[in-house]
């Protein structure tokens, strides 16, 4: 296998002409130089980015940490300097209020916060439906302290619950990003909300985004700001050890894109600045230095540990790494940002009206949303790799591939080759035709993607609708 330096070799020839917005970056990532050259056009006429803002929750992660979350919530309460009692709501799901560390969870709140309101009917996949209801019952409370004990549509739920019990006048369309919703800034004082979860997937303990189905839409769309990210997350691998394979398989295909996204995303150095002040950068920020090295660690330790995660269940090691890798990829991407391969999954996701997935506890059509994503990455990254070349070959190595005489114009192929070795070995579908989608619905799929321009506007290439619907049409079949 290629070594790192073999490749620098190769970058060392092409150095000087620069041809897309990431070429003249160094391959390690260190250096982020400005191209004279866009990948979107009209770049050249705004004022770029010139730094980026590390942020994230704060982080426990050990065997057992469950536990501790009572005495947590009240240390966050006293940093907080909050006066009023505690009056403390726990999220969870139908299938999970059951298990056991929801009840470790309650009687460890219980006992230093006094009574928890239980809502356990948060649906896997949120829509805007489920999501008011947990609003209202935020509210009906006077919920002060929020505890999300599950997997990302838990996390997120909670977070627009917290949202909204604070903004009380507000409708949740307020802070939904443009422009499907009015994108306003939330207020910065939200209640505590600590992020436990039970999935190796989403990273959404370390995220300050939240994603739900727009259901008069026919689309995912979602609120994304620092302020909605969780004080605190508590990663207990006790949590996955009876995760079913599917869920295992399916959320650890959503770390994978987090950290392929996030590591090909448009430098920050090229994205152009809004008409905010520049000191107030968003949550998704393009690639850069410092979520470089969260993402492609989360990428290795993806490649080392999914395979074995989903074919065993007792292998506490792999399960332990993936939560972890979930956690690293949460912190990349929560700072660059993730593409196209999320930004086209939406449609699918929403759009979807018979394939339900198995081991999930839904009584309705549902489509993960872990594996929404990776049903285009092949076609993804074969598209976007002439952007970044050398960011694809280096991700491909990673995941296996032996690029010791890889040319730059081959990386998409060999990067999406890699990506179908995985796929096929943990027993993905053969293309989005398993859901119901053929050729023909390319052009509906992209126009119900379309609005989601946050996430598709950090892609390496300018959007252009004809490219995103081959991507589609790529996608009916992968294998």
């Amino acid at each position: 296998m290629a070594s790192r330096n073999t490749v620098a070799k190769v970058l060392a020839s092409v150095q000087g002409r620069c041809m897309c917005p990431a070429h003249s970056q160094a391959f390690n990532g260190a250096r982020y130089h400005r191209c004279t050259s866009s990948s979107s056009g009209d770049h050249g006429l705004k004022p770029k980015e010139y730094a980026v803002e590390m942020s994230s929750s704060s982080v426990i992660y050990g065997p057992g940490v469950t536990r501790e979350v009572g005495h947590q919530m009240l240390r966050l309460r006293a940093s907080k300097e909050l006066q009023e009692p505690p009056n403390i709501g726990l999220f969870t799901d139908g299938k999970l209020v059951s298990m056991e560390m929801v009840r470790t969870a309650l009687d460890s709140l219980e006992s230093t916060c006094g009574k928890v309101h239980l809502f356990s009917d948060v649906r896997i996949e949120p829509n805007t439906e489920s999501m008011q209801a947990a609003v209202d019952f935020a509210r009906d409370h006077n919920l002060n302290g929020y505890v999300a004990v599950g997997g990302g549509s838990v996390i997120d739920t909670a977070k627009v619950a917290n949202l909204l019990s604070v903004a009380r006048d507000a409708d949740i369309f307020d802070f939904v990003n443009q422009p499907m919703g009015k994108g306003q800034e939330p207020p910065p004082n939200l209640h505590p909300l600590i992020a436990l979860p039970t999935t190796a997937g989403t990273g959404s303990e370390t995220t300050g985004v939240a994603v739900f189905d727009y259901t008069a839409m026919n689309s995912k769309t979602g609120i994304g700001h620092k302020s909605l990210r969780p004080d605190l997350g508590m990663i207990d691998p006790h949590s996955v050890a009876t995760m079913p394979s599917r869920v295992t398989a399916w959320s650890g295909f959503d770390v994978l894109c987090h950290a392929l996204e996030s590591f090909t995303a448009i430098p920050y150095t090229e994205r152009p600045v809004g008409p905010t002040p520049s000191y107030i950068r968003p949550a998704y920020q393009g690639s850069n230095p410092i979520s470089d090295v969260w993402s492609l660690h989360a990428l290795r330790m993806t490649a080392k540990y999914l395979r074995r995660a989903v074919a065993d269940p007792g292998d506490t090691e792999a399960r332990s790494e993936m939560m972890l890798a979930s956690m690293m990829a949460g912190v990349g991407f929560g700072n660059a940002g993730v593409h196209l391969c999320h930004g086209l999954s939406y449609p699918l996701a929403s759009l979807n009206k018979t394939y339900q997935a198995a081991e999930y506890p839904t009584d309705h059509p549902m489509l993960p949303h872990g594996l929404s994503v990776i049903m285009t990455a092949p076609a993804v990254f074969k598209y976007t790799a002439s952007a970044c070349p050398e960011r694809h070959l280096q991700a491909a190595e990673i995941l296996g591939a032996d690029i010791s005489n890889a040319k730059l114009s081959d990386a998409g192929d060999i990067l999406a080759e890699e990506l179908r070795k995985f796929m096929h070995d943990l027993g993905v579908p053969n293309g989005i035709r398993e859901f119901g989608f053929s050729a023909s619905d390319a052009a509906d799929l992209v126009q119900a993607a379309m609005p989601n321009k946050r996430v598709l506007m950090l892609a390496p290439h300018p959007l252009v609708e004809e490219h995103l619907a081959s991507i589609y049409e790529n996608s009916v079949t992968v294998f």
